[in-house]
């Protein structure tokens, strides 16, 4: 724990099960959630470092987490603390970023969500906007969303509070593909598609290579189904638009073993225990 401080226990929140009231937002209505018992993985008490329990809680990734400490956004028992390897008791020391409790969560949670349309990726949007966790009513735990979806794309999200399997599945280095449904206006050619499997050079770098099938093509528009293993900023949007074609309607369908199925934009789902474990697998993670 940290030393020199006054410890303020933290009282456990009680998880409500049911939704008991509406979000202040104007947000799409949750459909109902599709329940699996969630995953009971005990965290670790002992001692840890700052940044390691920020990465452990979802809230960042470790990288992250040291510029969130060193810009002074986290607190432990009412002090500002900037150096990431300061140690901590998760559960026991009052940790706070942004002057919310991280809290030790009793159980490792992971969620599939069919993002809708003008939903923002976030837990909080400071202009009021729709953001996914209003769609999370029924999760006890706080899960944080792995990567990022932009407000205009629909389609799957995976949300976790498991921070170690979130960075992987989101880190570039590790090549987890990310399946698209692409509608884009025109008639697309096959050189445009060739290009596309190649990889085309963007502002900040070439985007590496991706798998494309054109399922539909049509001179008023044509839809592709386009795979990824890089997750930079609306990528996909931005490789179309290299090739000269502009995207009215983007849906990721797939991302790593996981598909979207006959869930109902707007519900969400736990994952089962084998689909934890072979994102697990496909990150080297026990």
């Amino acid at each position: 724990m940290v030393k020199n401080s006054n410890r303020n226990k933290v009282r456990p929140r009680k998880r409500s099960l049911r939704s008991s009231g509406k979000s202040s937002r104007k947000s799409p209505q949750p459909s109902s959630r599709i329940s699996s018992p969630p995953q009971t993985t005990p965290y670790p008490s002992e001692s840890l470092r700052l940044n390691r329990i920020l990465s452990l809680a979802g809230a960042a990734s470790r990288r992250k987490a040291d510029e969130l400490i060193q810009a002074g956004r986290v607190t432990v028992n009412g002090k500002i603390v900037r150096e990431p390897g300061t140690r901590a008791v998760w559960g026991e020391d009052s940790i706070m970023l942004d002057g919310q409790d991280v809290r030790k969560p009793s159980e490792r949670v992971y969620l599939l969500l069919n993002k809708p349309f003008g939903v923002v990726t976030s837990l909080r949007d400071p202009e009021k906007r729709p953001v996914v966790s209003d769609l999370l009513k029924g999760v006890g735990e706080r899960v944080y969303p792995v990567g990022r979806l932009d407000f205009d794309t629909m389609g799957l999200l995976i949300l976790t509070n498991d921070g170690d399997l979130a960075h992987r599945l989101a880190h570039p280095r590790y090549r987890v593909p990310r399946t698209y449904k692409v509608t884009v206006e025109g008639a697309i050619s096959d050189e445009s598609l060739e290009s596309l499997r190649k990889g085309v050079v963007l502002e900040d770098g070439f985007s590496g290579p991706s798998k494309v099938t054109a399922i539909q093509r049509g001179a008023g528009k044509s839809m592709i189904r386009m795979t990824i293993t890089r997750g930079k900023s609306r990528m996909v949007r931005r490789m179309l638009e290299a090739t000269g074609h502009n995207v009215v309607h983007l849906l990721r369908t797939g991302f790593g073993s996981l598909g979207l199925g006959d869930l109902k934009v707007g519900a969400y789902r736990f994952l089962e225990p084998d689909e934890v474990e072979e994102l697990k697998r496909a990150v080297g993670l026990p």
